[in-house]
């Protein structure tokens, strides 16, 4: 629980918890009655069963809010939510939680009023909210896996929902192959191949045309792009697809989402490349 107070999900989770907790206790009251208010008023219950109602109910209602405090009884140390009662010797004042003692409002010399256990519930709700705000706040940036590029994303869906993450990045690489096979057609070749030719520095040929930063093929950071696209997409799928193909073992979720990642990045740089192809020859333009 030591990242709890940093995990919105559960601090929304926990703040719903306290609400059930707070209106089943609410519902247990509706069957009692306030309990004598003139002297010694803190020697007797705080409230009482209501003439004629069912005990039958009132303990239904009881341990409904018995199971409601269970689930919120994190509540209180997590927002310190909790009450200061006096000692009458004169000690340390008591910490009371106002979640884990409100069956007390039934027993004699209760430990605090049903009005301090619902205030407490209504501070416990509105901090806990404010603590999930915050830290929405301060939370590092996500990653969209249903964002990324089509390519990768579209192969690996299915497989990542199941929880098959390795299928998944093994099927984006592919995803991202099929893409630059639609771009340069060509004959088949092997994957690393095709990579290694599409982004060669040489000229395009017949049947092998080129990817291209687009700009001004002497600008340095075109330069730049280029050579490191020609070092990097195969790299890609030595580096990720083909340990995805035939590694062992399973990967994580944050492992896979790091190489989808790549591989997506990958992908949005195919389509930004221009295609350079090979020039007809004279004869092609006769015929």
């Amino acid at each position: 629980m030591a990242d709890a107070d940093r995990n919105p999900t559960y601090l929304r989770d926990l703040a719903g918890h306290v609400t059930v907790f707070r209106d089943a206790f609410r519902s247990f009251l509706e069957l009692h009655t306030p309990t004598y208010r003139g002297p010694g008023v803190g020697m007797f219950p705080a409230v009482s069963p209501l003439d004629g109602s069912d005990p039958a109910e009132i303990e239904v209602r009881r341990a409904r809010t018995s199971e409601a405090a269970g689930r919120a009884r994190r509540a209180p140390a997590l927002t310190g939510c909790v009450f200061g009662v006096r000692d009458p010797a004169g000690g340390k004042p008591d910490i009371v939680d106002p979640i884990a003692a409100w069956h007390t409002v039934t027993q004699p010399k209760p430990l605090l009023e049903p009005a301090n256990i619902i205030d407490a519930c209504d501070q416990m709700i509105g901090s806990l909210e404010d603590m999930a705000a915050q830290a929405e706040a301060e939370a590092p940036p996500t990653v969209d896996v249903a964002q990324m590029h089509p390519a990768v994303w579209g192969q690996a869906a299915r497989l990542w929902r199941d929880g098959h993450y390795r299928q998944a990045v093994q099927a984006g690489a592919d995803g991202v192959v099929q893409l630059v096979k639609s771009r340069t057609g060509g004959p088949e070749l092997d994957d690393t191949t095709r990579w290694n030719q599409a982004f060669s520095e040489k000229d395009p040929e017949p049947g092998r045309p080129r990817l291209r930063w687009p700009g001004d093929q002497t600008d340095r950071t075109v330069v730049s792009m280029n050579d490191g696209l020609r070092r990097f997409a195969p790299g890609a799928q030595m580096t990720i697809r083909n340990p995805a193909t035939h590694g062992p073992g399973e990967m994580t979720s944050q492992e896979a989402v790091e190489r989808l990642s790549v591989l997506s990045l990958l992908a949005r740089w195919v389509d930004a490349c221009d295609l350079i192809e090979a020039p007809h020859s004279s004869a092609e333009d006769v015929s």
